[in-house]
């Protein structure tokens, strides 16, 4: 156990922990980005507040998403340890690379995962707690008619502080009452200040996966000659260029909207 606890205290136990949460956190961007994808189904939030309410109602996806809390929080601590422990001598680079120049995503991964961090606060300040912790976010109810598929929209206002979502039957009508906050989501990517902050984070994102996802391979020993250039691939064009320019569509396109 003791040998464990020195392992992870070490420099390459601290940089263990930060491949295997970066690489957790890649995947779950993949899955996150899907999800927010629904913000464009044209349907006035029906898909996307579905989405949101399965996420924090469905108690295997809550446990996931604690995790996933926990697994940030010790990817940013570990990151910091590293960046102070750098600073204070000589980087250790990987055993399994020969040393070439360094690029600027690398030598500015604090301040990249800083960027990050703070937008992380933001974000989920705005949305996630606002959307399960408070009454700010309003409800929606969907009248669809299961016959003929049509579907009417409505606001909502519950009789009760508690009330969360809730479905019933009229008939052939299927009516569903949930939390809106796809109008949250609206309302913040229609002010400027708001969608600046969010591309910027979107273009540190890009540069700290460039470096990151690779580099979590290195860390691991997952290199070779053979898969190398796929793993460089991924890393660099859904990581670095089809992730980022995916999340930041969302507030560009609804700022766009929200002019009209």
């Amino acid at each position: 156990m003791s040998e464990l606890k020195q392992t992870f205290n070490s420099s390459l136990g601290k940089k263990l922990i930060m491949a295997l949460t970066g690489l957790f956190l890649s995947l779950f961007l993949i899955v996150h980005l899907g999800g927010n994808l629904l913000l464009f189904s044209n349907d006035n939030g029906y898909s996307f507040n579905m989405y949101a309410n399965f996420l924090t109602h469905f108690p295997p996806i809550e446990v996931i998403a604690w995790l996933l809390y926990a697994t940030i929080i010790i990817h940013a601590i570990y990151a910091l340890l590293l960046t102070v422990k750098n600073r204070q001598a000589r980087p250790v680079g990987y055993a399994v690379t020969p040393k070439a120049p360094a690029s600027w995503s690398s030598k500015n991964m604090g301040l990249l995962g800083s960027i990050l961090f703070l937008f992380i606060v933001i974000h989920m300040g705005d949305f996630w707690y606002k959307y399960k912790y408070t009454h700010s976010v309003g409800f929606k109810e969907y009248r669809t008619n299961l016959s003929t598929g049509e579907r009417t929209v409505n606001d909502f206002t519950p009789q009760k502080d508690d009330f969360e979502h809730s479905q019933t039957f009229d008939g052939d009508v299927e009516i569903i009452k949930v939390k809106d906050l796809h109008t949250k989501v609206a309302e913040s990517f229609s002010m400027p200040v708001y969608v600046i902050i969010y591309v910027i984070a979107m273009i540190a994102l890009s540069y700290h996966l460039l470096h990151g996802f690779q580099s979590a391979f290195r860390t691991l020993g997952w290199v070779h000659r053979k898969y190398l250039p796929i793993i460089q691939f991924i890393g660099t064009w859904l990581f670095a260029v089809i992730i980022p320019l995916g999340f930041a569509a969302m507030p560009i396109v609804y700022f766009i909207q929200s002019l009209k």
